[in-house]
């Protein structure tokens, strides 16, 4: 309220108060302190010194619209529909933000009519009254391995090779188990084993180990005296008959087992043809020989005569063996190209006899070595 003129009569200022107040109720006009001409402001004497303080703090244009004193009374109706004006457009503003905000606490982003513009703060929600759910937990069992289980056990005790292998599953299931380490209770290191794996960093233990079963193989020719393991000697039989049906022709033998003391005596001549170097190359020094296993055996092909070991390669015979050994359990040990890891040449007439089931996950597996059949580090020197 805009307090009376001391200069006006009674009557008047009760007129002026009566038209201020009619004149704020009507529509708003748009003014500025431009439309009071200097000339009012000079005639009505200025605004006083309280209303200069009251007014020093406020934006200029509020100033000039509060500043009203000893002006006429057509300046100060223009300046009271302005004031009222900014009242109003400043009390929506802020009716409009208060009702934004209430708006963010409710779903639908409005508020319904007569509600609290108040905003909700939501906490967490409420317990069940049967309480919050127990997660259950199952059981995980532990993984299972070739040596938990009885069967594989017994089989393993009992030195029957291929019983163990079947207990295991079969040949793959079998060498991914010792590959994998899940069966550490087979040991690549017996040389009772026909999966016992001899390279140049592994040697026989005992070193100067020999089997108790060797046997000559029946109707194959042998160029010189020696035997092979029992199950061995029975596959190469096997081998040379189903050669010769398949019209191959026939296989021989140049050597199979050798003792320690063969093995010492065979080395050394090498050495004394090409030197240490090269004789590790094509020899395994004694205790560290495939033959002395009795699960290796050196073929040759014969027509009527006999061929040599370096003939095997490009003859019928050796190619029918390449495709056919394992189905008799035989490997070619030393094959074409890896010498980096077995630690020898390729001797394509080196057959080395690990059984059949092995000898087929090694076929399947599309493997060159045992060591990477067993997942052993290559052994190219000692």
């Amino acid at each position: 309220m805009i307090p009376p003129d001391p200069e006006l009569s009674p009557r008047r200022a009760a007129r002026a108060e009566a038209e201020r107040l009619a004149t704020a109720a009507l529509p708003v006009q748009s003014a500025s302190p431009a439309e009071v001409s200097p000339a009012e402001v000079a005639a009505a004497g200025g605004p006083t010194r309280r209303e200069r303080r009251a007014g020093a703090s406020a934006p200029s244009g509020i100033r000039s619209l509060v500043a009203t004193r000893g002006l006429p009374l057509a300046a100060r109706r223009r300046r009271a529909s302005v004031l009222a004006a900014a009242v109003v457009v400043a009390v929506a503003g802020a009716v409009a933000i208060g009702a934004a905000a209430t708006a963010g606490g409710r779903d639908d982003g409005e508020a319904a009519p007569g509600e609290a513009t108040t905003t909700v703060v939501q906490g967490p929600p409420a317990v069940p009254a049967e309480g919050l759910p127990v997660p259950q937990l199952a059981a995980i069992a532990a993984t299972a391995t070739p040596c938990d289980d009885p069967a594989f056990t017994a089989a393993l005790a009992s030195g029957d090779d291929a019983a163990v292998i079947a207990a295991a599953g079969g040949g793959s299931a079998f060498r991914a188990a010792v590959a994998s380490g899940i069966a550490p209770c087979v040991s690549l290191s017996d040389p009772n084993r026909e999966w016992v794996v001899v390279n140049k960093q592994r040697p026989l233990d005992p070193v100067d180990y020999r089997a108790g079963d060797l046997v000559m193989p029946e109707n194959v020719r042998a160029l010189e005296q020696s035997a092979l393991r029992a199950r061995a000697a029975g596959a190469l039989t096997e081998m040379v008959r189903a050669a010769s049906d398949a019209g191959a022709g026939e296989i021989a033998y140049l050597s199979a087992f050798r003792s320690y003391s063969t093995q010492q005596s065979t080395y050394a001549g090498r050495v004394s043809v090409g030197g240490v170097e090269e004789a590790d190359r094509e020899s395994a020094r004694a205790g560290y020989s495939e033959h002395q296993t009795g699960l290796a055996v050196d073929i040759v092909p014969c027509r009527g005569s006999c061929a040599t070991l370096d003939d095997v390669a490009g003859s019928p015979q050796g190619a029918w063996v390449r495709d056919h050994a394992w189905e008799f359990g035989f490997i070619t040990r030393y094959a074409e190209g890896r010498e980096s890891v077995s630690g020898y040449e390729p001797e394509a007439w080196h057959l080395r006899y690990i059984g059949p089931e092995l000898a087929r996950a090694y076929h399947e597996g599309g493997y060159t070595t045992l060591e990477e059949f067993f997942g052993l580090p290559a052994a190219p020197t000692y």
